[in-house]
This record gives structure tokens, sequence and C-alpha cells, in this order.
């Protein structure tokens, strides 16, 4: 069913029907008749009318218009909200002409959609409505009558959004002035549709019963009655007075039929709501109407009131009042006893069923719209009225909610007002009504209040409140020439209701259990009725209920005087003993309640001892602290006391809020075991409100002096605080002595306390430190709150107590006590302004942060005791620069600070976390000055200017620095440094966590430069310009520290862990944005010229990290002037002028180069002949162009030294007692032949060549002898630089300067074959050995492993058979089974082992060395093979060469250990240089020299050392390794996006170098790829055999490695093999098929033909190799299945090319073809595996096997009989 293929997106082509309809119209050129029409039941519209003529249409209607109207009327919703959404943005977007088009078919559409059942697509209808309206304007205005009754509907949508959104489309069509008219042109299409919709439609015919369901058809049809009801409200509303009284005929219509007014009994609430909205507007707007219609109007309305739908009760109570103002006899249409009475009683009682917010405010205009007929008898029916009213509050829902709870109390109040106000006549009836009002009726609800906490804090105290007030405004108590007749009548009601009220309050007060709440309710009431201004001020925030006035014109005096009491602004608490409301009591009345109940509270105190009576006192005493109640209390206290006769009737009894103080208060407050005093404190100040200044102190004084607990004393400092005038009336006590002297003793004995802190006094301590916290933190007009000394001296104590802490080696104890002190400090701090003004304030900022920027293990600070107390110093720095006279003074905070953090940095050491701790605390103090003072800056300046070390201590902690730095650069050639080297102790580093102090004040002052990055505003100060300075040399400093760390490649720990923070803090390349690049640069040169060494190599650095020699050379010219200012050349400038010469003109370096060589021919007068050497070399390195002449003359030169100064050369000497000057002219003269060797050679002459290759080999001889003297790097450099001479010459003649032979000396060539090379390497090969067994630890610093480099470079260029015919000592094993020669197992034993020396360079060069001899080892176990006897059973095996193997199978454990957690697949990461990195390589190496070697066997040979490899497992365990050392993903490294095809370790060589460390991240990881890629290639089967033995996970992450990064290289290199291949057969021809992957073996002997394809696979060589049949002539089918079955196994099980395999293949087929029969076990003529022939023959059959076949027949059958003739084999 359905479609099956559903249409995509965008795809506008019509449905078949669609397509139909179009060719129909064509065809008979007109549109047919029942678009739009027809005579079918449906109502559905068409989305065009029918007019004839289909061009008319195409050309008022777009195309796109036209889809998006057809897609409207579809039946799927989501379809229509579409359209919808895309009619509205093409009205958007098209042109106003495009728009007009669709105007004659929008109000069809619109009427239909509009009233969608899918509420989104009504909202979108009106939004695209609206675009519409925009688009078109005016030209909608023909087209507005058929639209305007369905968009008055859609103003009214039951939907929010959907009426939200026609409404704005109305305004956006019509201003609001235009509405009406627009409504009123409109009126009669309005109502029609109205009309329709109410009376005439049903649900059936608003929508299709056959495609819409009932369910979705009665919801559309209550929709659209809501609406429309709601639309007569809305038309009646907007429309002119006149055109309502035009409309009134047609309006008639619409109510005079009886179905109208059943909506109001109608079963869906809507509905209901709506048409009592309607007759509410009826009402209003055409009243005739309803009038002539009462009969069924007031039924309609008045008999609904039990209609508590939250929908309709708001609509029916606005009915309602309108209908009884509006039809003067409404209640004569109904039984108001029967019929509507009962159903209000019945509301009251319930409370409104919860609706009590919308129905009760509209109680009392009812009441007072009620006739005289419905209400008699009055007293009957105010009696059930209230009642009902009040039961209200009882029910469930109002005692839930506390605005409903505040609606009814709010009625009942109003409506009693309004009662009493029609009940002030003098008759009986009155007097029983107001009798009845205030007994039965005001009194019970207090009551029930005062039982009810939520009554309590409604409105009923004030409403209750001001109706008294009001009554004694009518009883002319408030003054006024006014009088009327009824002050009686209020007087007497007055006098009821307090009569009343007091028997009331007493019935509370008066029992020993009375409730406290019950209590609290009292004098929450007395608190009102004294004071109703904070009562209305606390009602202010709650919603206010509808107010009416009244029609009596007193009651417009009360409404007035309400207005004065709720406007009178909020008054201070001090002033609530003057305040005298406006709106007040004015009787005596609520006096003599409050001293009623004062009275019973003091007897039940005293006699009883009532807690809940002394609150309840004190919460009197709060609102009504007056003489009289005092009086009347000191008068109850003598009565019951009887000691009145005894008193001294002085001072005491003026005061007797002083005398109650004394002798009852304060009694109470010094009672023991009081959980709670708040009561008792405010009863102080309430007694105090009546107390002198003088009095106050003095009792003040008093209470402090009782030694009250401090919780006490707390809660009345706290309750002083609270407002100015108590804070001003208390100050003398505050300020004063006892006071403060007892808080001092409290601070004292606090601190005391916390060094023995325990659990016990931690409450009580808590309360003490708040206090603390609170006379310090508490000022008020920058006054402190207690005497300034008692603060001082209370800050000098925290002080000293945090020193204690300081000094103490374990402050855990303290921990309690620092932390209150934190807070306290913080307090203090945060809240008082300018409060470090004090010096100790200052004192204890300064501890605070000491303690913050120590390092936990010498603080003993816990982690949140720490962070207190950083945000103690951050509070108290920002309190400090705050202060707008702040300076940096002398013993002020910054400055001691500044000093502190120096000498921290200076004279302590610190390790790295010290380091960092101290920078992160100076880092907040820095970032806290920088967000306060950002404008002026001057305190930041002076800050950083005492924290930068003067240029003596600069000087000094850069001294101290170790000067293992030199090493490097110095054996780089990019420095000549020359300095003292007394001992070996000197180049070891002493292992320490100690960072030096020039790298510590480096870190920290680069980290605060950083972040405070502040530059002065005025640079002419004295100051500012001094800073400047300052921070240009920090800034050099910080670039010397990187420089040194540089330098020192392996250092120390420390080292390493510096750096790392540098780079952590952005300081790794220096702060060069902080200071201009000019500046830097001249101070760096200035310092360089000045000390040379790491300056110079400091400034090399910023000139090639800022690229200065490319973009700025000028200034580079602009340092040193001219190049003659750089002579005499001195150290320091020698380094200096190394730096620069790159960037020097050509000029200039041609001026160096004759002033150096002047200096070098005149050496008898120059005392600096090397300087000028190396002057000479630094000009020759950047290419200076030299004359021949002139390098001659400095070689005749140096010969000449050669025969008057030979002790310069050094040669046969100790160099352990040579000095560096003498060691850097040596070198300086290597570097120079060096240098001749490689750019010109040809000027040299044979005495020439002589002196040079004579010099090389007596500094060589000189090396070997001074091994142990390498710890020294001026002697490590003289062998580096002896070595680098080698391979320049090395280098020179193994490529000889083609075309010039005959400028070479004759015989030069065959000297330094014969003679020089056998010298060189006799004296190097042992080298290494000599080197490793003087210096076993490769990880010592004096380890010379720069040596090891350059002699392994050299070593690299030994001939093979220098190593073959070696002179090394000779070195054998025991046991050990051998073949080979014996220099060369001399050479493999000695150097195998050093293949695991932790040094790379040496291990790369052993590598190198072995891999020459690898080739020549197989010969000589193939030499001892012949010796075997063919005799031998078992397959034979042979181990590889014995020191190889035992380097692997020593390599494996440790590699085992070290890949023991990774699985196979995953990469396991292996930090560079490392112990694991160097155990790992020389792992690989071996394996790299094995399969060399391996790889170099003949045939025979391989198959037994395959086997013993499989027995071993060595190459099982290879494979594992493998596959945790090679990435994931061996992506070649350094490739740019371009490259077409992307580089793996697979597809390029690697090159493993000696000196070569750029590549040693990834060296590893290539060379086990490499290591792989050699295993697939010359061990496929063995490796075939291990990848099918492996578990199923290992075998998938293989397989998927190997196709997609090895196969494809390997599979290509095969068939390369084979077209490249130089091998011939004998009728047999090769062909290789790239594209295919295939090799066409070809084999024709006489008239035998025979075509093989070897097909590889795609996982090659885990798979197995295919052979298919080609072409065949003249062989057997049988014969032809077993050679391709031959083929096929040596293919698959022999370990080499295919090559190799086939050429095993063709020598058995042509055995064959000789006569030698076939094995009978393996029917093959050669063995697959040793490739024998058939020799083993049976003595009865005469048949002959293989022996290795014998031997598996034999043990497999378990006989031994012959396979063949079953006969016994002998």
């Amino acid at each position: 069913m359905g479609k099956t293929k559903q249409r995509t997106k965008g795809n506008v082509r019509p449905s078949s029907s669609g397509r139909a309809a179009e060719l129909l119209a064509r065809e008979s050129g007109v549109v047919p008749g029942f678009v739009g029409f027809g005579s079918s039941a449906t109502t559905e519209l068409g989305y065009v009318p029918a007019v004839h003529g289909a061009e008319e249409i195409d050309s008022l209607v777009d195309a796109d218009f036209r889809l998006v109207l057809r897609k409207l009327t579809k039946r799927d919703a989501v379809t229509r909200l579409k359209a919808v959404q895309e009619f509205g943005s093409m009205c958007q977007e098209r042109e106003a002409e495009v728009v007009k088009g669709v105007l004659p078919y929008w109000p069809r559409i619109y009427c239909k959609i509009s009233v969608d059942h899918d509420r989104r697509v009504r909202e979108a209808t009106q939004q695209a409505f609206e675009q519409l309206v925009l688009k078109v304007r005016r030209s909608l205005a023909p087209f507005l009558k058929s639209l305007m009754g369905h968009w008055v509907l859609a103003q009214c949508d039951t939907y929010t959004p959907a009426a939200s959104a026609a409404c704005k489309a109305f305004h956006a069509a019509f201003p609001p002035s235009k509405q009406p008219e627009a409504l009123s042109f409109c009126r009669d299409e309005i109502l029609s549709v109205l009309h329709d919709t109410l009376l005439k439609e049903t649900a059936d015919t608003l929508s299709d019963p056959q495609s819409v369901p009932e369910e979705e058809r009665e919801a559309k049809f209550l929709r659209m009655l809501t609406s429309s009801l709601l639309g007569v409200k809305r038309l009646l509303s907007l429309l002119p007075q006149t055109d309502r009284q035009t409309l009134e005929e047609r309006l008639t219509q619409l109510i005079t039929p009886g179905k109208f007014w059943k909506y109001g009994k109608h079963k869906t609430p809507q509905v209901r709501g709506a048409f009592f909205e309607a007759v509410s507007a009826l009402c209003e707007y055409t009243p005739g109407l309803v009038q002539t219609e009462a009969a069924r109007a007031c039924p309609a309305v008045l008999l609904s009131i039990d209609d508590t739908d939250p929908v309709v009760l708001p609509p029916l109570w606005e009915a309602l009042l309108h209908v009884a103002s509006t039809i003067p006899d409404c209640w004569t249409h109904v039984n108001a006893r029967k019929g509507f009475l009962p159903k209000l009683w019945g509301l009251l009682n319930e409370g409104g069923k919860g609706m009590a917010t919308a129905l009760h405010p509209n109680l009392m205009p009812l009441v007072s719209k009620l006739p005289r007929e419905v209400t008699e008898p009055a007293l009957d029916f105010y009696t059930i009225f209230f009642t009902s009213l009040i039961k209200g509050l009882s029910s469930e829902r109002a005692l839930a909610s506390p605005s409903e709870s505040a609606a009814i109390v709010t009625a009942a109040v109003e409506c009693l007002r309004y009662s009493v106000l029609r009940s002030t006549g003098e008759g009986e009836d009155h007097k029983q009504m107001r009798i009845m009002l205030i007994s039965q009726q005001v009194l019970p609800l207090l009551d029930m209040a005062l039982g009810n906490s939520s009554l309590q804090n409604g409105p009923l105290f004030l409403l209750v409140t001001e109706m008294l007030i009001s009554w004694e405004k009518r009883a002319g108590l408030h003054g006024g020439d006014k009088s009327n007749d009824s002050e009686d009548v209020f007087n007497s009601l007055l006098g009821d209701f307090w009569e009343g009220l007091s028997l009331l309050l007493a019935r509370y007060a008066d029992d020993e259990e009375a409730d406290p709440k019950a209590l609290e309710g009292v004098a929450t009431l007395l608190q009102v009725m004294r004071y109703p201004e904070r009562a209305v001020r606390k009602q202010s925030h709650k919603k206010k209920s509808v107010k009416f006035s009244f029609s009596e014109p007193e009651d417009k005096e009360k409404s007035g005087a309400e207005g004065d009491a709720t406007d009178d602004p909020a008054q201070p608490v001090s002033e609530l003993r003057h305040e005298v409301a406006i709106g007040s009591l004015k009787t005596q009345h609520l006096e003599d309640a409050v001293c009623q109940q004062a009275q019973l509270c003091l007897v039940y105190v005293n006699e009883k001892n009532s807690e809940r009576h002394l609150i309840f006192l004190s919460l009197l005493l709060r609102s009504f602290h007056t003489p009289r109640v005092f009086t009347m209390l000191v008068e109850v206290d003598d009565k019951i006391t009887k000691e009145g006769e005894q008193r001294d009737e002085g001072e005491n009894l003026k005061n007797p809020a002083m005398r109650f103080l004394l002798d009852r208060v304060v009694a109470w407050l010094s009672e023991d075991g009081r959980s709670e005093t708040n009561h008792l404190v405010e009863m102080v100040f309430s007694s105090l409100y009546c107390c002198s200044r003088q009095e106050t102190t003095r009792i003040l004084n008093h209470i402090t002096t009782m030694d009250l607990p401090w919780a006490i004393i707390l809660q009345i400092i706290q309750r002083a605080c609270a407002d100015p005038e108590t804070l001003n009336s208390c100050g003398d006590w505050l300020k004063g002595s006892v006071l403060g002297e007892r808080l001092l003793g409290l601070a004292e004995e606090l601190c005391k306390v916390g060094g023995s802190h325990s659990s016990s006094a931690s409450f009580k301590s808590t309360h003490s430190w708040t206090l603390i916290s609170l006379v310090l933190s508490q000022h008020h007009n920058n006054v402190p709150l207690i005497g300034e000394v008692y603060l001082e001296k209370i800050l000098e104590k925290l002080h000293a107590t945090l020193l204690e802490t300081k000094s103490l080696s374990d402050a855990g104890n303290m921990e309690p006590l620092v932390s209150f002190i934190c807070e306290v400090a913080s307090t203090f701090f945060s809240s008082v302004q300018d409060c470090l003004l004090l010096a100790s304030a200052e004192e204890l900022l300064l501890t605070v942060f000491q303690l913050t920027a120590q390092d936990q293990t010498h603080t003993h600070l816990s982690d949140s005791l720490l962070g207190k107390l950083r945000k103690v110093c951050v509070a108290g720095v920002h309190s400090l620069v705050q202060h707008s006279g702040y300076e940096v003074r002398q013993d002020g905070f910054l400055y001691s600070a500044a000093l502190w953090t120096k000498n921290q940095l200076l004279i302590t050491s610190l390790d790295i976390k010290s380091l960092q701790v101290l920078v992160v605390a100076v880092q907040s103090l820095v970032e806290t000055l920088n967000s306060v003072c950002c404008q002026d800056s001057h305190l930041l300046i002076h800050f950083l200017s005492l924290l930068i070390p003067s240029q003596l201590e600069w000087t000094r902690i850069r001294q101290a620095l170790p000067p293992q730095w030199v090493k490097s650069p110095l054996l780089c050639g990019r420095l000549r440094a020359v300095c003292d080297f007394p001992s070996m102790d000197v180049w070891k580093f002493r292992v320490s966590t100690r960072v030096p102090a020039h790298l510590a004040a480096c870190a920290l002052l680069g980290r605060v430069i950083h972040t405070a990055a502040v530059l002065p505003h005025d640079q002419q100060e004295a100051g500012s310009s001094s800073y400047l300075t300052n921070l240009k040399y920090t800034v050099a400093e910080l670039l010397y520290a990187v420089q040194w760390c540089d330098e020192m490649e392996h250092g120390p720990a420390v080292v390493s862990a510096y750096r790392t923070l540098l780079a952590d803090w952005g300081l790794s390349k220096g702060l060069h944005n902080q200071v201009p690049i000019k500046d830097l640069l001249e101070t760096l040169y200035s310092r360089s010229l000045e000390d040379g060494d790491l300056w110079s190599l400091t400034l090399e650095n910023l000139i090639q990290s800022n690229n200065l020699v490319a973009t700025d050379n000028s200034t580079i010219r602009k340092l040193y002037r001219s190049a003659d200012s750089l002579f005499p050349v001195s150290r320091s400038r020698l380094s200096t002028l190394q730096v620069l010469c790159p960037a020097m003109t050509a000029e200039d370096r041609e001026t160096l180069v004759a002033l150096a060589t002047a200096g070098i021919i005149n050496w008898q007068e120059n005392n600096n002949v090397c300087g000028c050497l190396a002057v000479l070399l630094c000009c020759l390195k950047a290419n200076t162009p030299i004359q021949d002449e002139v390098l001659q003359a400095i070689l005749a030169t140096m010969m000449e030294w050669r025969n008057s100064k030979e002790d310069w050369f050094l040669f046969s000497s100790d160099l352990s007692k040579a000095s560096a000057p003498q060691l850097i002219l040596t070198v300086e003269m290597m570097r120079f032949l060096s240098w001749l060797v490689t750019h010109s050679p040809l000027i040299l002459g044979g005495s020439q060549w002589d002196f040079l290759l004579c010099s090389m080999l007596a500094w060589l001889e000189t090396a070997t002898e001074n091994v142990s003297g390498l710890w020294n790097p001026w002697v490590q450099l003289f062998v580096c630089e002896v070595a680098t001479l080698i391979v320049k010459l090395n280098q020179f003649f193994t490529s000889a300067p083609s075309g010039e032979p005959d400028k070479l000396p004759p015989e030069l060539t065959a000297e330094w074959t014969d003679f020089f090379v056998e010298g060189i390497y006799s004296l190097l090969l042992p080298l290494p050995v000599k080197i490793t067994d003087a210096f076993t630890e490769p990880d010592d610093p004096l380890f010379p492993l720069a040596v090891l480099q350059s002699v392994g470079v050299a070593l690299t260029y030994v001939p093979v058979q220098q190593l073959s015919q070696n002179s090394l000592p000779a070195r054998f094993i025991a046991d050990q089974k051998t073949n080979l020669p014996e220099p060369i197992q001399t050479l493999l034993n000695t150097l195998c082992p050093l293949l695991l020396f932790k040094a790379r360079p040496l291990q790369i060069t052993v590598y190198h060395l072995l891999e020459k001899v690898m080739p020549q080892l197989p010969e000589c176990d193939g030499e001892g093979d012949n010796s075997k006897s063919d005799d031998d059973t078992e397959e034979p095996c042979l181990s590889p060469p014995a020191p190889l193997m035992s380097v692997l199978s020593a390599c494996e454990e440790l590699c085992e250990s070290i890949l023991a957690g990774v699985q196979v697949g995953e990469f396991a990461e292996v930090q560079p240089l490392s112990v694991e990195y160097s155990c790992i390589l020389g792992y690989l190496l071996a394996w790299k020299l094995l399969l060399t070697f391996f790889k170099s066997s003949p045939s025979h040979l391989r198959v037994q050392y395959s086997l013993y490899l499989k027995r071993s497992r060595c190459l099982h365990k290879l494979l594992l390794h493998l596959f945790r050392m090679m990435p994931v993903n061996p992506t070649y490294p350094g490739q740019g996006a371009e490259t077409k095809e992307t580089k793996t370790f697979f597809t390029e060589s690697l090159s493993l170098a000696v000196d070569k460390s750029e590549s040693v991240h990834w060296e590893l990881p290539h060379l086990a790829c490499s290591v792989y890629y050699s295993a697939v290639q010359d061990l496929p089967a063995m490796v075939r055999l291990w990848w099918n033995s492996q578990e199923k996970r290992v075998c998938t992450t293989v397989e998927k490695f190997t196709i997609k990064y090895v196969s494809p290289v390997l599979s290509a290199q095969e068939i390369s093999s084979v077209h490249s291949s130089t091998q011939t057969f004998d009728s047999m021809t090769v062909k290789a098929r790239s594209a295919a992957r295939e090799v066409i073996a070809t084999y024709s002997v006489d008239d035998i033909f025979i075509e093989l394809v070897i097909q590889l696979p795609q996982n090659y060589p885990l798979g197995s190799i295919t052979v298919e049949s080609g072409r065949r002539v003249g062989v057997a089918v049988q014969q032809w299945r077993n050679w391709m079955l031959q083929l096929s196994t040596y293919l698959t099980h022999q370990n080499g090319s295919i090559m190799e395999g086939l050429a095993l293949w063709k020598n058995n087929v042509d055995k064959r073809f000789e006569g030698v029969e076939d094995c009978m076990i393996c029917f093959s003529v050669i063995h697959g595996s040793n490739y024998s022939l058939p020799k083993k023959a049976c003595r009865t059959c005469k048949k002959k096997f293989h022996s290795a076949c014998l031997y598996k027949w034999f043990t497999s059958s378990n006989k031994s009989t012959c396979p063949l003739c079953r006969e016994t084999f002998f």
C-alpha cells in the first residue's frame, strides 16, 4: 500500500494526477469547471477559483506560488506547515507585483487554513499573512471583506501564539486609529461569520466527516465556538458607539435564539468562559439589548455562580457584577433564597474552592448591590455570610496557599467595615448587628489568627489596625473640626472591641504552658497596632488586592490617612521610639493591653521562671519601650520581691528603665545554663532607649565586667552596631578602656589556647574569634569600633602568633589557631578602609605573605590553610593599594616583601617546588597591584625596582653558575672558549636539587614582568628611567639563563625541570616584547665584548631567532662599526667576532682575513697566533674569498712552526698536562688543514701533503695514547678534530677531483692506500674499546660521547680488508663453536657486546663495521659444511655467528620486560636516548645484521640457519616485539601537504648516521619498520609460518598492517627485481606483469613446452603464492601436477625471492630430464629444504631417497622398512 518510493527533496515534478490535469488543460484550452467547486459533499476548497482560461491564471500567479498554493490543500499537516512557511518567506523575498498576483486566491485558502486543526499551521498562517500584508499594503483592500470574519476569529484563537500572530498582522495592516474604521467597514461580514458559527454550524458541517476523525472535528468545532464568542466581545470593544447602535438589529438575531443562552451551560469550560465574557461585553456596550433579554440573561448568569472552573470563574463573576449593575430588576427573574444564596454559602464555606484570589475581591461589590429584599433579615444574612466567609479559611486550599488565605481575610475585613458603616444607627437591630460583628466575627477571627502562623504573617493584623484607626477617626479621636452624629456609636464600638481583645489576650498570656507561637502572634498583633507603617512596608512587596472606595465621605478621609501611612518613607530602627505614626492608634486601650500582658509575663517569669514568657516580654518591649511600661514593671517587681522599702529612693526611681535593667535583666543575663540570650540582649537595648548616654555607658561597662560568656558580649556589640543612633549612644562604651582591655585579654588567651587546641574549647573559641573579627573589621566613617590603641595591640598579638607558627617545625596542632587568625585578618583587611596605615597591620600582612611564599615542607601548613592565607594576602594587598596616599616607604609592606623575596632568591638555595611557590606568591601580589593601580603604576614600578638585583649582585650570582655549559658549544665549534680546568671534579655534575640563584632570580623576575607588563607613563621621571634600565638588564639576564640551560644538554634533572618551568610560564624564548630589540642587542653586544663566552652565544641566539641577518643587517653593522675595532683579538672579542662574522659584509671579512694573515705570517712579533688563526677560519667558514698564494704562505708558516715550534703541535705529548690555549692552537691548525683538504687541495705540493698526512698520523697516535685524559673537554676537542681531519681525507681520496689527477703529486694515492690507511685504522679501530674500558658509565658527565661520535664517523670509512685482517688483541670465548678465521672471530667478539653499550654513536658505529663483514661470514660456514657427512639422520641446523646470537638472547629478555605491558598492535613510546632506547636499538641493529648475514647466505646454508631460528624461536619473539615498536601509522615525518603519495617508513630507506641526531625521535620506529621489511623480504616462509600460528586478534592486526603498508612495497619490489634480474636460465625465460602482480615462467626443452603463472596474493608474503597452469606441450598430466605442486611448495616454504624459487624448481626439472629419479617420499628430485639429491638407495628395490625424507619416514612410522618395497632398510 502507499508509495514505494519517497519523493526526493527539491523534486518539483508534480504527481501523475497533477500532470494529467495539466495535459487536459493544454488539450482543451480551458481549466475544468470542477476545480475548487463541485457537487460532492465535501467542503474542501480548491487552491484557485474556478475561472476559465488557463492562460489568465498563469499570467497572474507565479509558478512557484502556484506550487505552494497547491501544497496548502494537502492533507498532511507537515506538508501544509512547510508550505505555509515557504509562502511566508516567498512573500518576504519576492517583488510586490508578483505577490499581488496571489491576492485573488488567498482569501479562500486563508479562511480554510486559519482554522486548521494543527495549531502550528494556524500560527504559521498568521505569520505568513503578516508578511503578505507588509508586502501588498493597500492592495489588500478589495479582499478585506472576505478575509475579516476569519481574521477576527484568528485574533481570538485559543492557542495564544496564533492569536498574538493574528493581532500582530492586524496591527501591521491597520494602525490603532484606523482599526475601528476597518472593522466598521466589514461589520456585516464579521457578524455573518459569527452568526453562522454560533447558530448554524456543527462539528460535521465545519469538517468533512469522511476524511477528518471525530475527535478532530469536535475539537475544531469547540475552538470555533470559543473564538466566535470571544470575537463578539472583540468586535463590540473595538467598534465605535454609532456602529454598535446600527448593529443592534443583527445582534438581536444573534442573542434571541435559545441556542445562544445554552452556551452558559455548555460542557466545555472554554466555551462557558467565552460565553460569560461575551455577556459582559453585551452588558457593557449594548445594555438595552441585554435588558430586553433579562428573563434569559439573569438566570443564565446568576444561577451559574457554583461554576468554579478556573477558566470560567473570573469571566462569570465579571458578568455577574455587570448584570447586577445593568439590569435593575435582575433579582426578580431568579429566586435568590433558593437558587442563588445557597450556592454562594457553599462557595464561601469551601474557601472559593481554590479560586479565592479571583472570587473574593468581588464579594464586597456584590454585597453592596444586593437589594434589601434579598438581605432581610440583615442580622441573619450577615451572620451566615461572615460565618461562611471565615469558615472558608479552614478549607484545605486556604490552609495550603497564603495567597488564597490573604484574599479571604481581605474580603472578610472589607465586608466587615462595609457592614459596620451600614449599621451606625441607634436602633436595636443596628446595635445587635454591631455586637454580632465584634463578638462573633472580628474577635473569633483574631483568635483563629493567633493560633495560626500563616494568618499571623498575612494581612489580617494590618487590616484590623486600619479598621480601628478608621473607627477612631469617626469617633473624633484624631482631632479635626468636623464632627458627626455617630461618634458615640464608634466610641462604644471601640470600647467593646478592646474589652473583648483584652480578655482574649489575657487568656493566652495567663497560662503557664502557653504556646510560644501564640505568644509570638500576640506580640506581632500588638506591634502592628503600634507601628502599622512597618507592616505596610512588609506587605508592600506582596500583590495588592482590589480596593473599593466607599460612598461615605468619611471613608475618603480614611483612605487619605491610609495613603499617608503607606507612603511614609522607611525609617531606621533607631527612630522607632520617636516614631509617632500618622495613622497610628490614639487611644490608651493599646498601652493598657500591653501593660496587662507585660505584668502577666513578669509574674510568670519570677514565680515559674518561664522562659517562654521572658521571650514574650522581650518581644513586647521591642515595640513598647515607654516609661509607663517600665514604671509598671518596676512596681510589679517591687510587689513581688517585697524589697521596695529597702531600696535607695535616689536616682534609680527617676529612671524606671535603668532600674528594671540593673535589677532584673542583668540578673537574667548572668544566670548559668542559658542557651539562648538574643531576647535578653534585645531587652537590654529596649531598656537603653529610655536611658541617657552616660547611663548607657555605665550599664554596658557594668555588664562587660560581669564575666559573662563571650557569646553574649558578641551579641551586645552586634546589636549596638545595628544602626547609627544606637552606635552613637554606645560609642563611649565601645571605645572605652573597660571593653578594650577585656578584648585584648581575650586575644591573648585565644593565642595561648591555640597552641594546645582541643575540641572542647572549639565551640567557645568560635564565638571568641568571631568577636575579635567583629571588633577589628567593623569601622564606621573610617573610625575603628574600639579604641585604636587596643586595635594595634590585638593585631600585634596575632602577628606574634603567626611568627611563632613560622618557626615551629610541626604546625599541625597550630592549624585551627592559624585558620582562625586567617579568617579574622581576611575580614579585617577586606572590610576596613585604610586599615594598613597601622604598622602592626603591615607587619601582619608581611608575615602572611612570607607563609604563602614558602614551600609547605618548611611551613607544615595544609592546603586548605594555605588557600586561606593566600586569600588574606590578596585582601590585604588590595586594601593597601586602594589607599590613595600610599607610597613604598622603608619598613613598609611592599619594601619589606621585595627585600625578603630578593633575599630568598639570592641567598637561600631553593628547589624547584620552593621556587614555584615563591613565584606564584609574588605573581599574585603583582597581579593584585596591577588590577588596582593600573592607571597609575608608580607603586608597581617601585616594587619591581626593589625586586631586581643590582649589577654587582647579578655578576656574583652569574659567576656562581657551574661551568659545564662550555662543553657542548666548544665541541660543536660554536665557541672558541678558553678557561681553567684544574681537575676532573670541575666537570662532574654535583647531584643537587637546588636551583642556582641566577636561574631562580631570572625565572621569578621574568614571570613577574610578564604578568605585570607595565611600562611607565612618564619616562622622564628618574624612577622610570632606572626601572627601564633594570628591565633591560633583567631581560638580558633571562636570555643568558635560557642559553645556559640550552647548552647544558645532559645536565642534572633540576636543569630539565627548570626548562619545563620556563616553558610552562612562556619564558623559554625570553621577554623580547618588553624591551626594544635594538636596546637588547646593544646590551648583549657590550656584555659579549666584555665577557665573551655565553654572552656571545646569547647574542647569536637573539640574532638567529629574530632573523636579523636577513631582515636588519644594518643594526648589527652599527654594533661593531668597523672590523678594525675588533683587533687585536682578545678571548671575548674572538667569541663576539665568531658570532658576528656571518652577518658582516664581504669587505669587513676581507679586512679581517688580511689582519689575521698578517698576524700569522709575522708570528714572531705576535703573541696571539691562535686568535689570528681562529679569525681566519671564521672568515673562511663564512665563504670569504682568499688567494692561493696567501694560503700557501700560511701553510709554509705552519711548516716552519713544525721545525722551530714543534711543541705547538703536541706530538707524542701527555695532553693532560697541556693547557687549554696550547690545545686550542693545535686544534685551530687541524681545522685549517681540514679546510685546505676540503676547499683547496690542489694547491698542495708533495712536501705539503707529507707534512699534512704525517701530522695527522702523529696527532692520531697522540690521541690514542691519551684516552685517560678524555674527561677534559679540550682534549676531547683535540681528538674530535683529528677524527674530522681523517674523515675529510677519506672523502677526498674516495672522490678525488675528476679530470685533474695530474695536479696531485704522483704516488700520493698509492701512499694513502698502502701506508696511511693501515696506519690510521690500526690506531683507530681499538679506540672505541679503549674509551669504553676507561669510561664505563655512559651517563657519567665525564663520558666522551662527542669523541665516540667523531671517531665513529671516521671508522665508517674503514675498508673491509682492514676489518677482516685487523690487528685487534685476540679475544676468544671458551666452548664457542666457530668456522671463522681468528681475526674475524676476534672482531665479532670485540665489537658485538658494544651493540648494547648505552651510547648511540658507538652502537651505530659498531653496526656499520659489522655490516661490512657480514657478507663474508657465510663463506666460512660453507667451507666448514663440506666436511659434514650425508649420513646425518636428523635435519642439520646451523647457528649464525655466536657473538651476535648472544647479544640477541640478552636483548630479548630486556625487550620483553620493557614491552611487557603493551599489546600487539599498540605502539610503545620510548624516551629517546634512555636505557630502554639503547637496549631496543641494540636489539634491532643485531637483527638487522643477522638479516644481512642471512641474505648473503647460499640457499643450502639458509635452510640450516632458518631451522636454527625456528628452533630457538628468535624470529617468533622478534615479530611480536616489532608489532609493539612500529607505529600504528608509520608516516614519514616532515612531509608537506602537497605530496601526491604519502611517504612511509617502508617506502623510505633508513640512513643510520653516526653523527645525525635530528632523527633520533623517530629513528627507533623507522628501524623497527626496516627490520620487519627485511624479515618479510628475506624470511617470508618463516614469517608466514609464524603468522598462521597466532591467535585471531594478532593475526588480524598483523594482516591489516601488512596489507596497508608493506605488501604493496614488497610486491612491487619483487616484480621489479624480476624485471631487472640479470640472472639467465638455459631453456627458461621469466617475465613479470607489475599491474597484475604476476610472474610468468616459460620452460622449453626439445618438444616439451611448459608455462607457469605465479600470482602474488594481496597480503604477500603472509598469504601463500598461487601457481596456475598456462600452456603445456609434451608433458603428462600427473607429471605436470607434480611439478606445479613442487613449485608451489618451493615458493611457499623456501626463504628467498621468487627468482631463487624458480631456479630451484628448474634444477629439479633439469635433473628429472637428465634421468635422475624422484625421491619416492617427496616426489621431487631436489629436496625442498636442503636442496640435496636422492642418494640413499634401498638394497632390495634399488630406489633412491633423500636422507632427510627417510629420517622423517622412519621417525613418523616407527618402522625401518623401505617405503616402496617394505623390506628392511639397511
